[in-house]
């Protein structure tokens, strides 16, 4: 097995797995380009007795009977790759299977017998009936083979929490184990990087996860000989950026109504602190039903967006929040710019307001995504938590935000405020006046028996002087890279 960065409890899984004595069926999901495939074909190499990927439906270009056509043409031919011979091209998935089944008792020589399929999902086209015919190959021959091992990947995350991992039908509880494959953390990029040589500061590693969002098909784009600056404006606003035209891949590759999922990210980029299924409902136009319920469910399970319960509110006003940072980034600097005007884009605007707005709103974001993280750092890593926001709209007073509130069962409240910050944070007469009031005003919202800690989340630490006594605990970028 090659060196690979991180992951290393998804390989020690897979490789038990690999080497027990019954059947194996695993469903390994996560958000497109996160790394699945190179995953298993790392831990795995040249061990596969078939392998096969389906083809995206965005990039064959063909619709109705025809894709289905298509995909059984491709999997027949990974089938000759692979030794079969004297066969006809299968019509229908149950043909595709029987030939797949044929070729395994042809080359089975009591050794692990390992297949793994590939952008699974995209093989389902419409009155296929390619999940029946899964469930047949499955529950009629493979499941009794105790030498037998099947991978299947996807980034199409619904389809596969749907059909195999949720499935209520004939493959209801025949998965064996199931892999969400998570994009890198802030250390997991940094030793990405490291391995790359490519030299980054961490403040400068923390600034590229705000924009890619630790997703290391984006990062092996990096190139040793620029700045994060300069790659940045490489990979978005050159002639040729790699990354210009991912957004609408991204979404047409996994969803089934892509327009639609693209809607509800474009309104909730709008507004950091999201908005409530009642609210997208309103803004999109999209049904209640079951329709909503999908793309927003597949949208989390993508690691596109999280759900969360406002402080102090009832479940019902749960909000969505796009935290995905390739999007966020990408809808708010990219799309829409006039061509003519490619070039050094990014390097041009870093002290442009909006940048600084951004970077702030975006580190937010950061802190979300490593709520782990900054548990070890307050020393509750055991402790049950719920990590809110809490929003006061403007009214006869000022309005206010609290970036993150992680309520804890030991009875503390930690009503965080993430700074992302060039130097160490300064608490001015003016600001810890705001904190004491914001502090006063969320205190009703809290159990009596509850003590509220203030907690500064920020880069390099913070500056001590007569106010900076107003926040207990101290976490900063250092923290955030533990692993």
């Amino acid at each position: 097995m090659n060196n690979m960065i991180g992951r290393k409890q998804e390989r020690e899984e897979l490789i038990r797995l690999y080497e027990s004595k019954e059947a194996q069926f695993v469903a390994i999901y996560g958000r497109r380009r996160v790394g699945k495939t190179y995953l298993v074909s790392s831990v795995f190499e040249d061990r596969f007795t078939f392998r096969h990927s389906g083809v995206s439906p965005a990039e064959g270009r063909i619709e109705g009977k025809g894709l289905m056509k298509f995909q059984l043409n491709q999997f027949y031919n990974s089938l000759r790759l692979y030794g079969l011979d004297g066969e006809k091209c299968p019509k229908t998935w149950m043909d595709a299977f029987y030939l797949l089944e044929k070729l395994l008792i042809k080359k089975d020589d009591g050794c692990r017998q390992l297949v793994f399929i590939d952008e699974l999902p995209w093989l389902d086209t419409p009155r296929s009936g390619f999940i029946t015919a899964l469930e047949g190959f499955w529950n009629s021959w493979a499941c009794g083979r105790k030498n037998f091992m099947l991978i299947v990947c996807g980034s199409a995350n619904s389809w596969i929490l749907n059909n195999l991992i949720n499935n209520h039908g004939g493959l209801y509880g025949r998965l064996t184990y199931e892999i969400k494959l998570e994009p890198f953390s802030l250390s997991e990029c940094e030793m990405y990087f490291r391995d790359r040589n490519i030299v980054l500061s961490r403040y400068d590693i923390a600034q590229s996860y705000m924009i890619l969002g630790g997703i290391p098909y984006y990062l092996g784009y990096f190139s040793s000989s620029l700045s994060l600056t300069q790659n940045i404006d490489a990979l978005f606003f050159s002639d040729n950026a790699k990354l210009r035209n991912e957004f609408d891949r991204l979404f047409k590759s996994i969803f089934e109504h892509p327009e639609r999922a693209e809607a509800i990210v474009r309104l909730l980029s709008t507004k950091n602190k999201g908005y409530t299924r009642k609210e997208i409902v309103e803004h999109t136009g999209i049904k209640e039903g079951g329709t909503i319920t999908e793309l927003l469910n597949a949208l989390v399970s993508s690691d596109f967006v999280i759900t969360y319960t406002p402080f102090g509110e009832s479940k019902k006003n749960t909000h969505y929040k796009l935290v995905d940072p390739f999007c966020i980034f990408f809808l708010q600097f990219v799309e829409g710019k006039d061509s003519l005007n490619r070039g050094n884009i990014w390097l041009e605007n870093l002290e442009n307001p909006s940048v600084s707005v951004f970077k702030g709103l975006a580190f937010e974001n950061v802190c979300f995504n490593h709520i782990r993280q900054i548990k070890k750092a307050l020393g509750i890593s055991n402790v049950s938590t719920r990590q809110s926001i809490w929003i006061k709209e403007p009214d006869e007073t000022e309005g206010f935000q609290i970036d993150l509130v992680i309520e804890r069962k030991d009875n503390i409240v930690n009503m965080c405020e993430a700074k992302f910050y060039n130097d160490d944070f300064s608490v001015s007469k003016d600001y810890f006046r705001t904190i004491l009031r914001r502090q006063n005003l969320i205190s009703p919202y809290i159990g009596k028996k509850c003590t509220i800690r203030n907690t500064l989340i920020t880069t390099f630490g913070l500056k001590r002087n007569e106010y900076s006594s107003i926040f207990s605990d101290v976490i900063t970028l250092d923290d955030l890279f533990e692993a």
